[in-house]
């Protein structure tokens, strides 16, 4: 680990969870440096700092990792949901480290969900100066006007949210439904459902297709792949090369060894 880098920063980096994550168990008082339990996240690590989290030693960083997985409506996109639902994170396979995912996808929703072993990795990931556009199959009740999805392209604000710029094109009609391929850069939560309720058109089923270069695929809902290290550090560049340099890992051969990945 790099001197003097934030506390958060190591535990994301670590694969134990995502900054914001690693803050708020700081706060918890979760996490110990030297003997003493922090109160603020406002510190910087060294290399010869004892850190523990829930009275463990902090794992050393492993080579990242990044997963396709193809998330089922009917799951939540937590480790802990406080309403008691079934989450993504009890459905895989036994063989999977410790992940976290990119982003989310409501509960009713389904498609392409990225999944990696670095808290790190998924906030770069994440954020809209990546530029990744998302690309969705979405199914709406009602009679589409094209004119209205053109609109679209300028963004719209509905009760003081503004919303970026969203594609929609119609691809069909049949009776009061309708398919559309929609893509945006800034996802906002459960953005695509309030813009076309705003619209009149209730979202009845929402895909994800694609998340940047990365796409959904042949794969079926529940089901996960690995995305190959020589792919992951062609699409991220020179972030891909500093990330992939980390200490090797058993995971890549673990996984092999399942049939589902």
């Amino acid at each position: 680990m790099d001197k003097g880098e934030r506390i958060a920063k190591v535990m994301a980096r670590a694969g134990l969870c995502s900054r914001r994550e690693a803050e708020a168990w700081i706060f918890e008082g979760r996490v110990k440096v030297n003997g003493k339990v922090l109160e603020s996240p406002a510190i910087c690590i060294s290399p010869d700092m004892h850190i523990l989290v829930d009275g463990k030693p902090l794992p050393q960083a492993e080579a990242s990792h990044l997963w396709r997985y193809y998330k089922p409506r009917g799951l939540v996109t937590t480790h802990k949901d406080e309403k008691g639902r079934p989450t993504i994170f009890e459905s895989l396979p036994a063989e999977l480290p410790r992940v976290i995912s990119v982003g989310r996808l409501d509960l009713n929703s389904e498609g392409l969900l990225l999944l990696t072993n670095d808290g790190e990795l998924a906030r770069h990931l994440e954020l809209p100066s990546t530029g990744w556009v998302r690309r969705y199959r979405v199914r709406l009740h009602g009679k589409v006007d094209p004119l209205e999805l053109q609109k679209l392209e300028k963004g719209i604000t509905i009760e003081g949210m503004h919303y970026g710029p969203i594609t929609a094109i119609l691809d069909r009609q049949q009776g009061d439904n309708a398919w559309l391929t929609v893509s945006l850069q800034e996802g906002k939560n459960r953005e695509l459902r309030r813009v076309f309720e705003f619209l009149g058109w209730p979202v009845s089923r929402l895909i994800r297709l694609s998340y940047g270069p990365f796409q959904l695929g042949p794969l079926a809902p529940g089901e996960v792949k690995a995305i190959p290290s020589k792919v992951l550090k062609e699409q991220l560049g020179e972030l891909g090369k500093t990330l992939l340099r980390k200490k090797p890992s058993e995971i890549k051969a673990k996984l092999k060894k399942s049939r589902r990945v």
